[in-house]
């Protein structure tokens, strides 16, 4: 069955989700697509447990407790959300564009709103030969559950926020936790290093992990290389958690009948978030602009930016409110 939506959002990922919210204030018909079979993107299947600092209103909030409260936020109104959807083609023009997904669905929508993030990812993996064979055992990528590493020795490797943030969310949890990096200096943000330094994490800097192997007792026996130095490391751990971040790409949008212009696998937006494709718009971490800034917040002020302009091409008879108590007593009235 065909559909016909005001607005289609690509993309079902925290900034996608309010941007499917802030669509239906507007009084949009609004579909949500995401090639995951839940919602929350990135955020939900790679750090579930991980704290986000940066969303207004909430000096920390768990990954998974944002993508649930967006999804509360959701319920208000009527937005059709297909999961395990990835969009396979674009065709058309704005005020009617023809959107097919990976299941076969077929929906008409009048604009379309962005919202991929870096587009299908995976984690970087171990670079040691023998790494597939303790995935999922000893070897992990992201933290589904702090109580599976309860009571366990742990090393977290990786020297960004995210790996700062899981070596700290694990310390009062494990029994002991360790965090390595292959330098001496950590990329995360200087208060989340403080936080590190100031814990009761132990830091290997600089080192890179060279070799895996079980113990009799199941346990992972870790062999470190100094970075640019003769110096050797062994150590015997429960569980290890590697946090390279992630490879990403958006090819599958390269190949849409209707392709938006990308610069390094970014789309190009102005200052509405629109792209070189009328009536496609871009938000979040699939964007690239002078001053992008990579934060769930900066995509929280997105949305609305494209919803709106959208919405005003599309329906240039309605007024545009200004705060969403207005938005609210207009829904309210229908």
């Amino acid at each position: 069955m065909s559909e016909k939506y005001d607005l289609t959002i690509i993309g079902g990922g925290p900034v996608g989700m309010f941007a499917a919210f802030y669509a239906g204030m507007r009084n949009a018909r609004v579909q949500l697509l995401e090639s995951l079979p839940t919602l929350g993107g990135q955020v939900q299947a790679l750090y579930p447990e991980k704290m986000i600092h940066d969303i207004a209103g909430y000096p920390a909030i768990k990954a998974t407790d944002l993508v649930s409260q967006l999804a509360e936020q959701m319920k208000q109104f009527p937005i059709d959300v297909a999961l395990s959807s990835a969009v396979t083609n674009v065709s058309g023009k704005m005020g009617d564009f023809t959107v097919t997904t990976v299941n076969g669905q077929v929906s008409h929508t009048k604009a379309i709103i962005v919202a991929t993030g870096s587009g299908a990812f995976e984690p970087r993996r171990l670079a040691v030969d023998n790494a597939g064979d303790f995935e999922g055992k000893q070897l992990f990528y992201h933290i589904p559950s702090l109580d599976q590493f309860k009571n366990q020795t742990v090393l977290v490797a990786g020297g960004g926020d995210s790996a700062i943030d899981m070596a700290l969310m694990l310390e009062p949890v494990a029994k002991k936790v360790y965090i390595m990096h292959r330098r001496n200096r950590f990329r995360g943000m200087e208060h989340s290093v403080d936080l590190l330094k100031a814990s009761s994490v132990t830091i290997k800097t600089p080192f890179l992990i060279k070799a895996l192997a079980e113990t009799p007792a199941g346990q992972l026996n870790l062999s470190m290389k100094e970075v640019r130095g003769t110096g050797e490391e062994t150590l015997v751990v429960d569980a290890l958690i590697v946090n390279y971040g992630f490879i990403a790409d958006n090819k599958v949008i390269r190949n849409w009948d209707v392709s938006p212009s990308m610069t390094n696998q970014l789309f190009n937006v102005d200052t509405e978030m629109n792209t070189d494709v009328p009536g496609i718009t871009a938000i979040g971490d699939t964007v690239t602009y002078p001053g992008k800034l990579g934060l769930i917040a900066s995509g929280f002020g997105e949305a609305p930016n494209a919803v709106n302009q959208l919405m005003m091409r599309l329906y240039p008879e309605r007024r545009s409110p200004l705060h969403s108590t207005t938005l609210f007593e207009k829904q309210a009235k229908h």
